[in-house]
């Protein structure tokens, strides 16, 4: 085992609650002035400035609008990555809190306005105690979580995980109770991947079908048969999602169009079934519209690989999180289909992405993320402070 990277017997649940209010000022700040994917310039600059701030941290623009700031410990040890993501969804806020988006249609409806000020409470925390600290801790700010083909597989390709011995992140759970920690080893969230078909038949009077080919009638039949891939295609065993999310076609009541526009997702974990579904698709839409004479085009798009979480890591932050939290306020992640870009780095380096309930208070069922009423509960942002300040003295711990 290596040397830890920062010494034990800390108190991080006080050293958290010193910069609570500043995590919170930051977040607001943050949620205010929201940017999109691959936008965040103003994001990135708020985030460099507060950096800078603090003293003691060498900081870096590896890509336009991402900031990465490296802590030298006072003592040679291991090298950590902690990342936290930036940007914001296309979304009119609805929230109604007093510190809602001032961009019109453009809202932080995923919690990474609390990620980002999360993060800067740890650097402030631990930039100030440098002499405490082993090895070289790297706070990754990166941008473009949402959008593929993400913000994590770019920084990887610049390098940014070069020399980094582990990498841990985390995410705010509306759904989850406030203040709950949830961890999972191996897989844990989705490969989320895309399609789009257009059905080609032939248009013509709604009052004399026999004339035409029906791409709506013809379309239908695909969504309705693509569902059999789940539930009888593939192993009950294995989770897999198939969603048609979009169905467009007709511009008119009494026309049947020439074309039908369908799109959606795929969603799963074990990579043999995820490089099967194309094939297994286009069969189905094959078929369907050769039996009606109409012809299709069909696109498929891989988006983020399934996010793993390495099992020894994952455990000793379980380990470390009920010492320091209660095992009461501990527990097992669910398997997710969502997806998260963050599987790019654990793609090449040992880590883990764990979860922290943010529920907020007096609500039975708290709005979902990627909604425009979505909120949390601020006092999350603490416990996410010393959640990773724990985290980064207990995954190097001899």
């Amino acid at each position: 085992m290596t040397q830890s990277a920062v010494r034990p017997s800390v108190d991080w649940r006080a050293l958290a609650a010193e910069v609570a209010d500043d995590v919170v000022t930051w977040r607001r700040h943050l949620h205010r002035h929201p940017e999109l994917s691959f936008q965040e310039h103003a994001t990135a600059d708020f985030v460099a400035q507060q950096l800078e701030a603090f003293g003691g941290l060498e900081l870096r623009r590896p890509t336009a609008t991402s900031v990465v700031a490296v802590l030298r410990g006072a003592s040679p040890g291991p090298v950590l990555g902690v990342r936290a993501d930036m940007d914001a969804l296309p979304i009119e806020e609805e929230s109604g809190v007093p510190f809602a988006s001032e961009n019109p249609g453009v809202m932080h409806a995923c919690g990474h306005d609390g990620h980002t000020a999360i993060l800067l409470g740890v650097a402030k925390v631990l930039s100030a105690r440098r002499e405490s600290v082993r090895g070289e801790l790297h706070f990754l700010f990166q941008h473009a979580e949402e959008l593929f083909p993400g913000g994590a597989q770019e920084l990887v390709d610049v390098g940014v995980l070069d020399g980094i011995d582990q990498v841990i992140g985390l995410h705010l759970m509306a759904p989850v109770p406030s203040g709950a920690l949830l961890l999972r080893a191996g897989p844990t969230m989705a490969a989320p991947d895309t399609f789009a078909i257009t059905v080609r038949g032939r248009g013509g009077h709604a009052a004399m079908p026999e004339t035409a080919v029906d791409p709506v009638a013809i379309g239908a039949q695909i969504v309705t048969n693509l569902q059999h891939l789940v539930s009888r295609t593939v192993d009950p065993l294995e989770p897999l999602v198939v969603s048609v999310t979009k169905f467009h076609a007709g511009t008119a009541d009494n026309v049947i169009p020439e074309t039908a526009e369908l799109a959606g997702t795929v969603r799963s974990f074990d990579a043999a079934l995820r490089d099967r579904m194309p094939e297994l698709m286009e069969r189905v839409i094959e078929g369907i519209t050769e039996a009606h004479g109409a012809g299709y085009e069909f696109a498929y798009q891989r988006g983020y690989r399934a996010l793993v979480n390495d099992a020894a890591v994952t455990e000793r932050l379980r380990e470390a999180f009920e010492a320091a939290f209660g095992p009461e306020r501990v527990a097992t992640a669910p398997r997710i289909m969502g997806g998260e870009d963050f599987s790019a780095y654990l793609a090449v380096k040992p880590g883990t992405f764990f979860m922290v309930g943010a529920k907020p208070p007096g609500v039975e069922t708290a709005y979902p993320h990627h909604h425009p009423r979505f909120t949390i509960d601020e006092a999350a942002l603490a416990v996410g402070v010393q959640a990773f300040l724990t985290g980064i003295e207990a995954l190097t711990s001899a």
